[in-house]
């Protein structure tokens, strides 16, 4: 058996999905819908809704920001808008965003085919697991050859999802799987422009279009993924077939890691250090200086030292930390300016503020100490990749929905999620996605 075929298997067989894959969905769904609903007024979500709204055709699916489209036009725009703020989840084992690529498109099609909660839930589990997967088979490789796994390895968990919700049987499924092979695409050059969120709405509107072509009848070449001048080969894919082990008992997705602060994910490890330390008390007038430890990958991404932009501090140790010890909310969007960049209190404590690689630390992790003007020293950790506990990751997520859109907003959001697995059908949902 091909890999499309066991992909297809696992894709449209009865899943059995443990309790902690049930609440990662319930997170995502959750965090995906608060950050696109924060993302409606970016550009690339307004251009994208006009683009698709000016096309017209049948009203199918809500979009973030008001009106209905195709499912395919509704998964793009509202793929884009999820991603605009880059606020929303990350998994390093897919080495992406799954969510912004995989959720669009089986929200898009659950509406369209009018299928219950539960069926929602059930194909998002096999979209967002199979796109972790197909991240991992990947693996660094094809990253750093320039590809963007959110999406290129979302396009698969996006088909997936959307063909699960078509009802296709295992030998459409495969063939949905080698469309999406010829088509999935997203590019690291991206980064830092508006084609970055397009890559997860690409992703998303490709996933629906391969499975509802596959259900027309369309045909594809089952060795499309894996074969000689398949998309692992072609794409500097690391074919890392332990990325396959336990495919159907064991769930990666639960891996997934949240958002808690409005800046590069790179910094949160810090971020959460040093949040530890300001819980047990620390100050900002105590500081006299700051180390900062992470993994060298990061340096390149996320070190600027004296930024005096909203975006360049969204990619800065230096002053991140000091806001970070000054009390600023990092959660907060509108923290990002100009003029908190160069404020002069968190300049002073920016540069007190060192930092250092250490290539023994994983991507999730980062070590800090501060030194108080007392001559203590107080060290902390954090790995991102060391999960908290379901009551203290509702409460930040729930938090962090509170700061982008409200309260009401908020609390609305989270009862139609929770009420979800007993839904006849998505209209709540969709109604605040449209809202």
């Amino acid at each position: 058996m091909g890999l499309a075929e066991i992909l297809a298997h696992f894709a449209v067989d009865r899943v059995a999905v443990s309790e902690k894959m049930a609440q990662a969905i319930r997170f995502s769904l959750f965090d995906w819908a608060t950050v696109g609903l924060a993302g409606r007024a970016e550009l690339v979500a307004r251009a994208s809704r006009a683009v698709v709204l000016a096309e017209g055709g049948a009203g199918q699916a809500a979009l973030f920001g008001g009106g209905r489209a195709p499912a395919r036009g509704a998964a793009l725009v509202n793929g884009a808008t999820s991603h605009a703020l880059d606020y929303d989840d990350t998994h390093f084992l897919h080495i992406g965003h799954p969510s912004v690529a995989v959720i669009p498109a089986a929200i898009a099609v659950a509406e369209r085919e009018d299928v219950s909660g539960a069926a929602l839930s059930d194909a998002l589990a096999v979209g967002l697991e199979l796109a972790c997967r197909m991240g991992d088979w990947l693996g660094r490789s094809h990253y750093e050859a320039g590809f963007h796994q959110t999406g290129t390895s979302g396009a698969f968990g996006a088909t997936a999802a959307a063909g699960r919700l078509m009802g296709l049987d295992a030998e459409q499924m495969a063939h949905a799987l080698g469309l999406v092979a010829t088509r999935a695409a997203g590019l690291k050059s991206q980064f830092g422009t508006m084609g970055k969120p397009l890559n997860a709405g690409f992703a998303a509107e490709v996933g629906v279009a391969s499975a509802d072509l596959a259900r027309h009848g369309v045909t594809s070449n089952p060795d499309a993924i894996a074969g000689g001048q398949g998309f692992g080969p072609t794409h500097a894919g690391a074919a890392r077939e332990s990325a396959w082990a336990g495919l159907g008992q064991d769930w990666a997705f639960p891996g997934v890691s949240y958002k808690f602060h409005a800046c590069c994910h790179g910094l949160h490890a810090m971020l959460e250090a040093l949040r530890s330390l300001r819980e047990a008390g620390l100050k900002a007038a105590d500081v006299e200086a700051v180390t900062v430890v992470t993994n060298p990958r990061w340096l390149a991404v996320c070190n600027q030292p004296a930024p005096t932009t909203g975006l360049g501090a969204k990619f800065s140790y230096r002053l991140t930390a000091a806001m970070m010890l000054a009390g600023v909310d990092t959660a907060a969007l509108e923290n990002y300016s100009a003029e908190l960049a160069v404020r002069p209190d968190l300049v002073a404590l920016r540069d007190r503020v060192m930092v250092e690689a250490d290539s023994g630390l994983t991507d999730t992790q980062a070590r800090v100490e501060v030194t108080t003007i007392q001559g203590v020293r107080l060290p902390a950790w954090h790995d991102l990749a060391a999960l908290a506990d379901a009551a203290t990751l509702e409460e930040r997520l729930r938090e962090k929905s509170h700061t982008l859109i409200g309260p009401q907003a908020e609390e609305a959001l989270w009862h139609d999620v929770a009420a979800l697995g007993a839904a006849s059908n998505i209209d709540m949902l969709a109604a605040r996605i449209g809202g």
